[in-house]
């Protein structure tokens, strides 16, 4: 059934004055426009407040992290935004701070400086692959020197001829890869290339008390190769600081100290040498080597505290000319003494990016070994030393997979090198 409505005169009138009444007037206009300023004006502020609580976020999961990982506890779970305010935030990532992957760098970022640390004091097991260029220059200085051949300073090999002074500056560029085989297991290869100068000099040339005789020689090729291991014993956790054991093995690729041409200088009336020396410097040891040790990591707020001791063995190895005499070939065997090391420091990280470390170091070696063929072991008189250092150095990180790390080193004893200036820079796949 269908109704029908009749519009009568009177209703189209009242239809007319409603619809007369809805069209805004001109103030309405104005008022509306009003409205409209003030509504963006909220959104803008609205928006400003939601990026400022990510923010502020973000540096508390920062700071979380980083308090975290100096404590060894691990991460700590950051304290979420409100409810009210997690809910606000619009889904579009323009003109805010991206949560999930901004906080997650900036944990990496607060760990950073302690992560650099321990890498160069033990082992740094989050890392996969890294590639590390080292460049060392290390000057020594040595007066009123009398050597009976055998290795010194560092593989400078004197004969047994007296010498007054002895002057050496060494440049060590090293190569080396780190593999984090697992979690607890990284793989070290470490291949130095040497660059050695050397000046001897002796007095009383010509016979003459107030003459000094002088002579450089100098030496440069592939050091001594190592292969090495490191294992975590124990993680960081409470008092217990990370404990890592490391043993290496270390080739005797380089030139040899034994068997050297000889250059000599001057020779006496009845054919004896006052002075000679070798015609190269020699760049390895020559002898194979296994060394054992342990190194320990602590962070305590702001400072990571590290300590590390280790034994060195020296393996007898035999060589075609072992004598000193340049004029003699003698055939034999040569034993380098054990050497123990140890040392500690503290290390201060200043921010996510640089951290300042002070230490001290030494190393102590016994006296070595000769055998001619034939013959029985003599031991190598004043062919012990002990070479300690203090040592400071500066990590900053230059981007998120290269950090640039700088020491000096300063002798302590006649034993240790003057001085020594390194430069590493790790790349960290």
């Amino acid at each position: 059934m269908h109704t029908l409505f009749r519009l009568t005169p009177l209703a189209l009138a009242a239809l007319a004055a409603t619809a007369f009444a809805q069209q805004p007037a001109p103030s309405d206009g104005a008022d509306m426009q009003a409205l409209i300023a003030q509504l963006e004006q909220l959104k803008a502020n609205y928006a400003q407040e939601v990026r400022r609580l990510r923010e502020l976020d973000m540096q508390v999961q920062a700071m979380q992290a980083r308090l975290s990982g100096r404590a060894g506890l691990g991460t700590t779970p950051a304290a979420p935004l409100a409810p009210a305010a997690a809910s606000a935030v619009p889904p579009s990532s323009e003109g805010y701070a991206s949560s999930a992957a901004e906080a997650q760098q900036a944990k990496q970022e607060a760990r950073r400086s302690v992560d650099d640390v321990k890498q160069q004091q033990a082992a740094l097991f989050s890392r996969r692959f890294t590639i590390e260029n080292g460049l060392t220059y290390a000057r020594y200085d040595r007066k009123q020197l009398t050597l009976n051949g055998f290795l010194a300073l560092d593989a400078i090999f004197l004969g047994n001829i007296a010498i007054e002074n002895v002057e050496s500056d060494s440049l060590t560029y090293n190569l080396a890869a780190r593999w984090g085989v697992s979690p607890n297991l990284t793989l070290n290869l470490d291949v130095p290339y040497l660059a050695r100068r050397t000046v001897y000099q002796k007095g009383g040339a010509g016979g003459a008390a107030a003459a000094i005789a002088q002579e450089e020689t100098n030496g440069s090729g592939i050091g001594d190769v190592s292969l090495s291991a490191n294992y975590r014993l124990f993680a960081e956790r409470g008092w217990r600081p990370e404990t890592v054991l490391t043993g290496g093995v270390t080739a005797p690729t380089g030139r040899a100290p034994y068997g050297l041409d000889w250059k000599v200088i001057e020779r006496d009336d009845d054919d004896y040498i006052r002075f000679a020396v070798p015609q190269e410097q020699p760049t390895g040891n020559g002898v194979w080597q296994a060394n054992l040790g342990v190194s320990m990591v602590k962070t305590a707020d702001p400072a990571i505290l590290f300590a590390n001791a280790g034994y060195i063995h020296s393996f007898p190895r035999g060589f075609s000319d072992i004598d000193s005499n340049p004029d003699t070939v003698n055939p034999g065997d040569v034993k380098l003494g054990g050497s123990v090391y140890f040392g500690a420091g503290v290390a201060f990280a200043f921010n996510e990016r640089t951290s300042l470390s002070i230490s001290f170091s030494d190393k102590i070696s016994t006296r070595a070994s000769t055998r001619f063929k034939g013959g029985e072991w003599v031991k190598v008189i004043g062919s012990d030393a002990n070479a300690a250092s203090l040592n400071l150095g500066v990590t900053y990180a230059l981007n998120q997979h290269t950090t640039l790390v700088t020491m000096l080193g300063i002798g302590l004893t006649p034993d240790a090198p003057d001085f020594t200036l390194a430069f590493k820079v790790p790349y960290m796949l």
